[in-house]
């Protein structure tokens, strides 16, 4: 796992640049698993990133 920053950044830029925009009008169609799924890896991407600072 890196620990450059700007990597990490922009590893969980990558995983969140998906998701919809939840004041769009068509908002009640949005799949909140699918954000859900998104924003768990980006979670647990941090971690990774965190527990390999710490090593």
């Amino acid at each position: 796992m890196t620990t450059d920053p700007d990597q990490i950044r922009a590893m969980v830029a990558a995983l969140l640049a998906d998701l919809p925009d939840p004041s769009a009008d068509d908002a009640e169609h949005i799949d909140v698993e699918r954000i859900a799924a998104s924003l768990e890896e980006a979670h647990d991407l941090l971690v990774r990133a965190l527990e390999s600072v710490e090593r």
